[in-house]
This record gives C-alpha cells, structure tokens and sequence, in this order.
C-alpha cells in the first residue's frame, strides 16, 4: 500500500514539472534594468551604508532604484543619474568619491598614515640602535683598562 502510494505522490511531483513555464523578466525594459542594475552597485544605500544601493533592502534604497529606472526611461545617460544623485545627496552616495579638496584625506590619508608610521619607526629603530651601543668616554675607557690591568697583576 504504501509504495503504491509513494509513486503517486511522485507522478503527481513529477507533473507538476509539466505546468512549469519559462522564467519572465519582471521589467519593462530588460535593457535599462540591466542598466540600472549596474550603476546600482556603483552607489552607496544611504541608510545601509555598506551596501551597495542594488543589494539593499532599504525602503530608500527601492525608492533610488526607481528614481534611477525613470530618469534612465525619460533618456539620461549614466553620468547624468549620478551627476543628479551626488547633487541631491552628495558625493557619499559614491562608493569611489572623486579626487578634490574635500576628499583628499580620504584619498590621500593612507599613505600619509604609512608615511608617518614609517617615520616614527626610522627614528624608533634609529633611538634603539644608540641606546645599544653605549657611548664610552676616554678616561673611563682608561680607568677600565687599569682596573683590568691590576687584576691580571694579582693572578
């Protein structure tokens, strides 16, 4: 009984199959939503913050991916999108901010940071080197050497 039962239940699993139809792309414009996909990953969600705006799931960030999507479908390049979005949120909506005087720390900061470090390690390393290699005047350089000359004169 039970085997009779387990292969219905897998012809009816099996038909099921049948009845599958090809997967359809949910947007309009498969074109522009692979567009917007891609700039989507170059900017930040601003409420996420360390995802990019395609992976978040941020009511904000749904709301920039179709602002997105309509200024691609109203005929905006690229460049436009993200010209719009740096002026309405700032360069913070970009995770590669471009190079100007405002963001030149966050450019410029780790090598400034290596330098410094290996600065402060040269004359660590320099301070260390001194301080092994005692410096030894030349009268107590003599007195030493008659210390040493009068116990070798007692053995």
């Amino acid at each position: 009984m039970t085997m009779r039962f387990s292969s219905i239940v897998f012809c009816a699993l099996l038909s099921c199959q049948a009845f599958a139809g090809e997967a359809v792309p949910n947007a309009e414009d498969p074109v522009i939503e692979q567009r917007m996909n891609k700039l989507a990953e170059d900017l930040r969600c601003l409420v996420c913050q360390n995802e990019s705006l395609a992976g978040s799931r941020a009511d904000l960030a749904a709301d920039l991916r179709r602002e997105i999507r309509e200024q691609m479908h109203a005929g905006k390049s690229d460049k436009e999108v993200v010209a719009y979005l740096t002026n309405r949120y700032g360069d913070f909506v970009l995770y590669k901010p471009p190079f100007k005087p405002v963001t030149f720390l966050l450019w410029l900061g780790p090598a400034l940071f290596l330098a410094v470090g290996g600065v402060i390690w040269f004359f660590t390393l320099r301070r260390r080197r001194n301080l092994a290699t005692p410096q030894i005047s030349e009268a107590a350089r003599q007195q030493a050497a008659k210390l040493l000359a009068e116990e070798e004169d007692k053995q």
